[in-house]
């Protein structure tokens, strides 16, 4: 499962890196030492954390809109049958659900803490992985 810079985490959840370092110092999410010597965060971990965020943030009065929205998020579940699967992402305060076949949710190799990214236009999410 692929670990992520405290940036990049904090990114995928909408917070600052200050916010995600106190958090980590807090104990609310552990840390672990990437390949570089610094601090991360586990994916896997990220997604389960996520997941128990309890603060949603406002929506404010809209001043333009779009007609498509690429949300950049983490992986909260996977749940796949026959033919179809479920994704749940977390993006910033924002849970997304896409129903995909199956054999795309396999081809992007979605599981628990991948970073993706969600196009969202009307009423269908689709999900992407973003360049590293």
């Amino acid at each position: 499962m692929p670990n992520l810079r405290i940036s990049e985490a904090a990114a995928l959840l909408g917070v600052s890196d200050d916010t995600l370092r106190r958090w980590i110092d807090q104990g609310r999410l552990r840390s672990v030492v990437l390949d570089n010597g610094r601090k991360g965060v586990s994916g896997t971990e990220l997604a389960e954390f996520a997941q128990h965020m309890t603060e949603v943030a406002e929506p404010g009065t809209t001043v333009a809109a779009s007609a498509r929205n690429r949300m950049k998020g983490i992986v909260t579940r996977v749940i796949k049958d026959g033919v179809m699967a479920q994704v749940d992402m977390q993006a910033g305060p924002f849970r997304i659900t896409s129903l995909m076949s199956r054999e795309s949710a396999d081809e992007l190799g979605l599981e628990v803490g991948s970073v993706a990214v969600a196009s969202i236009k009307s009423t269908h999410v689709v999900v992407e992985i973003p360049e590293a």
